[in-house]
């Protein structure tokens, strides 16, 4: 059984962010892969983008679900965003040849900055836990 009363470690919380890793990449596609694809109709990259979500939700509900033993919600939000970030700032770069600018690293460096913040308590910190019906 996972002592949900420590801070995340082991097995659930490196799946989540490999789940959150895999998912990301699936919506960043989504979100901004059809912008490789201008000269199609717009109707036929909404429903490739559509169908790339799906992939997306396939691994990010997993990834909460499993996360949820060792990190609260507002945990997983952040951690997810900053995932999110890293993975569109690989994305952009090699399928956009887009740079990080120095904007854009401070940016970025106040997310994580967020994400840590977030990490400093522990699950069910100062919370009475919902009891499953």
């Amino acid at each position: 059984m996972i002592d949900t009363q420590r801070q995340p470690t082991g097995r659930p919380a490196l799946y989540t962010v490999l789940l959150l890793i895999i998912s990301n990449a699936f919506m960043t596609f989504a979100w901004y892969g059809h912008l490789k694809f201008t000269s199609k109709p717009l109707v036929l990259v909404i429903f490739a983008s559509w169908g790339i979500a799906l992939f997306e939700y396939a691994f990010q509900v997993p990834a909460n679900r499993i996360g949820s033993v060792a990190f609260t919600v507002t945990q997983l939000k952040i951690m997810q965003e900053g995932i999110t970030l890293a993975v569109f700032t690989v994305i952009a770069f090699l399928l956009f040849h887009e740079p990080v600018r120095w904007n854009n690293a401070i940016s970025y460096a106040l997310i994580i900055a967020a994400v840590y913040f977030s990490f400093l308590g522990k699950k069910n910190e100062g919370t009475s836990a919902p009891e499953d019906k």
